[in-house]
């Protein structure tokens, strides 16, 4: 181990520019403008402080040199920045997977952003009845549209869709028996489990058929004099195939009407519109449920629906009563912004046609493959001349897309994608490199090529695509 002079040490631990000092640097002052003076402070102590360990620990001989004035401004500017940016911020999603629940899910549509900010900006009536000047609900923002588009009796929304079922069965069942078949006892993200959910909301759970079948007999066979409800859980994030066999939900209303029962369907995603109508398989939606008699359903706002995070209960005048006066109902309801935003974008499934427009999530989904081909051949020669090298392959290839969010599980949507490889760099580098870009882009590696699908791309993303490979002349990949 090498030694040093205690004066030679000594004389550069004094050569360090106290906080004050470099407090007076010109960019500093820049700094201070845009910045919290705590963090400038902050940014400036740790860097001297670490520029003090360096010197302590460092086995050279002789020492090395001080670091300039300007280089510790220098470094403690990129700690500020570090420090001061958002921790959720924008990014690009390159993934082809429409809901994409670490992604954020479900776009806005224009209006429900422009409604955010309208209803945000200022006062509004969240719980004031306007007609006779006293305090009012928050429900009935959005009660009325739903209504409308569901043709249900009444509708309440709380914060997500697990709310919703936990609220649900906490009102309709608490202490008493509730039936769902075995094949429908789902677990969604976050290890949300039907079990477990009915476990905490009081109900008792009561397990019937088999994993792949069940049969309207199972149920009847279950119902005893402490069963309350009987339940279907739409499978929206897995498929059962082959040999299975699981009850309409209107023999489940019969059923449940020769017993003096109650129906619930929970439909998880949910959706308002024909999905099918664009080629992808059929999904139960809410109006089906309304129509075919349950008294209770629940689903989610952010999902096919494309809406906020909320969980949407819809269900009979009596039923949605008792559910608002239920004491769990404050700890699980929405604020402002959510209404807002659910308001305005459901006021866009009135025109079916305008839905599929305006709604990012439905666009996406229904965006013909011709259009996404054209999109991505742009894209490709875009970033082939920013790059401007032989070395990096560039091309467009047929691929799948996913809706995502739990939705349509297991069915793949034809797309176009780009797919860049580089015989200097992986597949993971390049994935690594456009990850730490600012805004991040992020895309998926499938052969040791990174994948950009068109299908999600929003407008300006191809043109930070095509920014972030144009800095890969002068970067070097790690």
């Amino acid at each position: 181990m090498l030694s040093h002079s205690g004066a030679s040490l000594q004389d550069r631990l004094r050569q360090l520019p106290s906080v004050d000092e470099l407090l007076k640097h010109p960019d500093i002052h820049e700094l201070l403008s845009n910045v919290p003076r705590k963090i400038v402070v902050e940014s400036l102590r740790e860097v001297v402080e670490e520029a003090r360990r360096q010197l302590l620990s460092s086995q050279e001989d002789p020492l090395p040199p001080v670091p300039s004035i300007s280089e510790l401004v220098q470094r403690a500017s990129a700690l500020c920045a570090q420090k001061n940016a958002f921790t959720l911020q924008p990014l690009v999603n390159a993934t082809g997977i429409v809901v994409h629940t670490n992604l954020g899910r479900s776009l806005l549509a224009e209006e429900a952003l422009q409604r955010l900010q309208v209803v945000c900006r200022t006062y509004s009536n969240l719980e004031y009845d306007l007609v006779n000047g006293r305090r009012g609900s928050r429900y009935v923002h959005a009660e009325a549209i739903l209504r409308e588009i569901t043709g249900a009796e009444a509708a309440l929304v709380v914060n997500n869709n697990a709310s919703a079922v936990l609220l649900v069965l906490n009102t309709l069942a608490k202490g008493q028996e509730v039936i769902v078949s075995r094949g429908q006892l789902v677990e969604i993200g976050g290890s949300f489990r039907i079990p477990d959910v009915m476990a905490a909301s009081g109900a008792i759970l009561r397990e019937v058929g088999c994993t792949n079948r069940t049969h309207l007999y199972d149920y009847e066979r279950a119902i005893g004099e402490h069963t309350r409800l009987l339940m279907k859980v739409h499978c929206s994030n897995y498929r059962l195939v082959g040999f299975t066999a699981e009850v309409a939900l209107e023999d489940l209303v019969r059923l449940a009407r020769r017993h003096n029962l109650l129906v619930m369907e929970d439909l998880g995603s949910g959706s308002l519109v024909d999905i099918a109508s664009v080629g992808l398989p059929q999904e139960p939606t809410a109006q089906h449920a309304v129509r075919a008699g349950v008294d209770v359903v629940t689903f989610s706002g952010d999902k096919l629906l494309g809406g906020p995070q909320a969980g949407i209960i819809l269900g009979r005048k009596e039923i949605i009563a008792l559910c608002k006066k239920n004491p769990l109902t404050r700890a699980l309801r929405v604020d402002k912004m959510t209404l807002a935003a659910l308001e305005a974008t459901l006021r866009l499934y009135r025109d079916e046609p305008t839905a599929w427009r305006r709604i990012p999530t439905l666009a996406m989904i229904a965006r013909p493959l011709e259009s996404l081909k054209d999109q991505a051949l742009r894209l490709a020669q875009r970033i082939q001349e920013a790059v401007g090298a032989p070395f990096m392959s560039v091309q467009v290839v047929e691929s799948f897309s996913q809706v995502g969010g739990g939705a349509l599980p297991e069915r793949n949507v034809p797309t176009f994608a780009v797919a860049v490889s580089s015989k200097p760099w992986s597949a993971n580098q390049l994935e690594k490199f456009l990850r730490a870009n600012s805004p991040p882009i992020i895309g998926r590696i499938e052969s040791d090529r990174f994948l950009m699908d068109v299908r999600t791309l929003q407008e300006g993303d191809p043109d930070i695509i095509v920014q972030a490979f144009a800095r890969l002349k002068t970067e070097e990949l790690r």
